[in-house]
């Protein structure tokens, strides 16, 4: 009575997270701590709860689900400030659609943009290896066949656009990119974005764009799609997402949105009518403020940049580390990542996640996240400093015991 395609997916990360440490217990001095999950654990930013109240008569009704017009102006406003468009550019009528949080918008795209058949065959949905899960699920359940292609240190940690082959592409029904990456931070360069929305076009395909991390960098602002899409005069084919969960630092406030081809909205927006969560009026109106104010995010880059100052410092260059230029995350080469996440938690009391329960094996059987470990910078620095120490003295105890 269940879906077969769900045997496709297996089981979620955090689920075979669980599962790997069952049987350990951590030590409880210093108290266990979460380095696992990519969920930002800063204070929320003062302006939001004067703004949530004041509109909370707003619980009382059904929201839209095309957003109400303050909260579109605002989502308009920012990414016109954002990526320098010219006013009109991004129609807050006709290209923006809320969603809570991200992830389930990135799944109902899988649902509007996945079609029976393209060109006569089955469709596929093409990913980076390792990926954000709900890339894979949209596409097998849409129906569609997941390709996974590796994003390695070899490829940039981004991928190759030249292993893709005509007839991979002439059946592509949507590309799923991640920039800045979860969870290699990369963030991918105009010409590249230049390419894969020519790419997406030529064989007419969607492009979704998956910018949550775009506002956590370390130097440079990330480049966006948009600006890809203004130098065309067109947003065709080209959709974006984007969240205040990383930016704002309110992952539980579920509040994101996708912006791109009027077209693809209005499917979305259907679909989001028929299986989606309205975002709640009180909660739009906070996002409006927080979209229109810039000041918070700066304070919330200081963090990180002061998280990475820290990891440079504790862990310099061991274990491939780097200072990505985007993202909060470690991406650490353990050469074991299970292992390597066992002996943290069972040692350290620190969560970790596995590299290969980021990304699927190869036909060859190999895992690009099988060596790596993955791990959120997510706390205030001292929090984050005491743990880096943890886990740099626990990982050279591991690494002694295994030589």
């Amino acid at each position: 009575m269940l879906n077969d395609r769900l045997d496709k997916l297996g089981d979620y990360p955090f689920r075979r997270l669980t599962a790997l440490l069952v049987d350990l217990t951590p030590p409880t001095d210093p108290a266990p701590l979460l380095l696992s999950i990519g969920e930002p654990q800063l204070p929320a930013p003062a302006l939001m709860m004067p703004v949530l109240t004041e509109a909370q008569a707003g619980f009382t009704k059904y929201p839209p689900a095309a957003g109400a017009p303050d909260w579109r102006q605002a989502v308009a406003g920012w990414l016109s400030r954002r990526y320098r468009l010219p006013e009109g550019f991004i129609d807050p009528d006709r290209h923006v659609v809320p969603a809570p949080g991200t992830r389930e918008a990135l799944f109902l795209l899988g649902l509007t943009a996945i079609p029976t058949r393209k060109n006569g065959q089955t469709p596929a949905v093409v990913m980076p290896n390792p990926f954000y899960q709900v890339y894979a699920g949209a596409a097998v359940l849409g129906g569609a066949e997941p390709v996974f292609v590796d994003a390695t240190e070899e490829t940039g940690f981004l991928p190759d656009l030249d292993a893709l082959t005509p007839a991979l592409l002439a059946r592509t029904a949507i590309f799923y990119l991640c920039t800045p990456a979860n969870p290699q931070g990369t963030i991918a360069p105009l010409p590249y974005l230049r390419r894969l929305l020519a790419l997406a076009r030529q064989y007419d395909f969607v492009l979704a764009l998956d910018e949550c991390y775009a506002e956590v960098y370390v130097a440079t602002p990330p480049a966006g799609a948009l600006e890809v899409a203004l130098e065309t005069g067109a947003l065709d084919n080209l959709v974006v997402f984007h969240s205040l969960s990383k930016r704002s630092s309110l992952p539980g406030l579920r509040s994101g949105f996708v912006a791109g081809d009027a077209n693809l909205i209005s499917a979305l927006t259907r679909v989001m009518e028929y299986g989606g969560a309205g975002m709640p009026l009180p909660i739009q109106a906070a996002a409006a403020a927080l979209w229109r104010d810039d000041a918070h995010v700066e304070d919330v880059r200081a963090v990180y940049r002061a998280n990475f100052a820290a990891a440079e410092r504790i862990i310099g260059s061991r274990w491939g580390r780097f200072t990505p230029p985007g993202g909060f995350f470690l991406w650490l080469n353990v050469g074991d990542g299970e292992a390597a996440t066992r002996a943290l938690w069972q040692h350290a009391g620190l969560k970790v996640l596995p590299g290969r329960y980021l990304a699927r094996d190869q036909a060859d059987g190999h895992n690009p996240g099988s060596a790596y470990i993955r791990v959120a910078l997510v706390h205030p620095p001292a929090v984050t400093e005491a743990a880096l120490i943890r886990l740099a003295d626990c990982l050279d105890r591991h690494e002694g015991q295994n030589q």
